[in-house]
């Protein structure tokens, strides 16, 4: 998906799949929250803003700086030191803390680099890393959307980042968007 047709390919697609977590975590009876870095809150926004989601979604936290990210979601100074923010393993303690934080059945975490600046040649503006999980299982990984994506900028990093999450969350309990 390129985003030639404009922001509105993307902006359904997220639609989509987030009424597809809504519907499948009330069917199911399951919790959800999410901790949020380069999204800043874009994820609890799609969440929230389906009908019914109060039966599903018990709330997110933004954490923009290490020191809320270790303080609220405890994550390991020694984590951020040895691997930076921009991790697998930060993302990955960040959604157990979320877990552990609101009770909940699963978890979502993103950390990554929007840009414009930050980036590194190592980890340039466009690479992200999304955590979800539920008490038994965790999917981790590392996306390179500069890879994929032409012309990207913040917002769209956001915006692909926000379904990228939401469609893991399907993932993890088996399941497909519906539209």
């Amino acid at each position: 998906m390129k985003f030639a047709e404009g922001d509105k390919v993307v902006t359904d697609s997220i639609d989509i799949v987030t009424k597809s977590v809504v519907k499948y975590m009330i069917k199911s009876g399951l919790k959800l929250c999410t901790a949020e870095s380069c999204t800043g809150g874009m994820i609890s926004q799609a969440v929230t803003s389906v009908s019914g989601a109060s039966e599903m979604f018990l709330g997110g936290v933004c954490t923009y700086t290490e020191e809320i990210k270790m303080k609220l979601l405890n994550v390991k100074a020694q984590t951020l030191e040895r691997y930076t923010v921009y991790s697998e393993q930060t993302a990955s303690e960040m959604s157990k803390g979320a877990l552990e934080l609101f009770g909940a059945d699963c978890a979502t975490a993103v950390t990554g680099i929007a840009g414009p600046g930050g980036g590194s040649e190592k980890k340039p503006v466009g690479t992200v890393y999304i955590s979800v999980r539920d008490r038994q299982k965790e999917l981790v990984r590392r996306f390179d959307f500069y890879e994929e994506y032409e012309d990207l900028d913040r917002r769209k990093i956001r915006m692909l980042t926000t379904e990228a999450a939401l469609r893991m969350v399907l993932e993890l309990y088996d399941q497909k968007a519906e539209a």
